[in-house]
């Protein structure tokens, strides 16, 4: 096998004396891991960070032989990480792809969604700007996973019209009628999930809310709580920075 091909870098894990696996999201050809000579030396460390976007070369004799990686660095976000919002959005959105997708399974979309809330959170001048590129994502990441919301219509009425809330059983939308005897037992749903566009804070939480439940539920494991744990700070900080805390 040999790969060259641009990739995000999600995770690092030490392997050897100097060495690390670092896990790696390509366009084409999904999540890899390979194997990088020096990864924790002083040259390569800046460049395998997480959120930053590399060329990679590997280079594997067979098929199930763990590959090794040459790296280049083309952008980098690592300024970000020493912010605390950000760097908290970008550990977890990484850590979240690297934990989730099976590797070798290519998923562009999953790739041109993650490149973008990336650069959305480094463009914008607050979270509130890159919040709802979050939730997307994360519902994009259930969706391809083959756990995706039915948020087109009512699950009751069939009706596309005044959809609020979602089943946390089902993952189908509810009109607002049929919601009404229900209150409190459903996960909101805000608007700009239906609408598109930007949202506020409030709006914002609560689509984290629902992504959330979702992904605890089908995507993540007991193994996989101190993602989770990540998550909820992140999810606090969020809530505290735009005043619902």
């Amino acid at each position: 096998m040999r790969i060259t091909t641009p990739a995000i870098v999600l995770a690092l894990r030490s392997h050897g004396e100097h060495g690390a696996v670092v896990r790696l999201m390509t366009p084409a050809h999904g999540l890899q891991a390979a194997y990088v000579r020096g990864a924790r030396g002083r040259r390569m460390r800046p460049v395998l960070m997480a959120g930053n976007e590399v060329e990679a070369q590997l280079a594997a004799r067979t098929d199930t032989q763990l590959p090794q990686a040459m790296v280049e660095l083309t952008h980098s976000r690592g300024p970000l990480l020493q912010e605390p919002l950000p760097a908290a959005a970008i550990e977890w959105a990484c850590a979240l792809t690297a934990t989730a997708l099976p590797e070798q399974q290519p998923y562009p979309q999953l790739h041109s969604a993650l490149d973008g809330l990336l650069t959305a959170i480094e463009a914008a001048p607050a979270a509130s700007g890159w919040g709802t590129a979050l939730v997307r994502y994360e519902l994009l990441l259930l969706a391809e996973l083959g756990f995706g919301l039915d948020l087109a219509e009512c699950a009751v009425t069939g009706r596309s019209d005044e959809l609020v809330a979602v089943s946390p059983r089902s993952g189908r939308a509810v009109s607002a009628a049929e919601a009404q005897p229900y209150e409190g037992r459903l996960l909101r749903l805000p608007q700009f999930l239906l609408q598109g566009g930007q949202a506020g804070w409030a709006d914002i939480a609560d689509g984290l809310t629902l992504t959330g439940h979702f992904l605890s539920r089908d995507i993540l494991t007991d193994r996989s709580q101190p993602l989770l744990d990540a998550r909820g700070r992140l999810v606090e900080r969020l809530r505290r920075a735009g005043g619902l805390a």
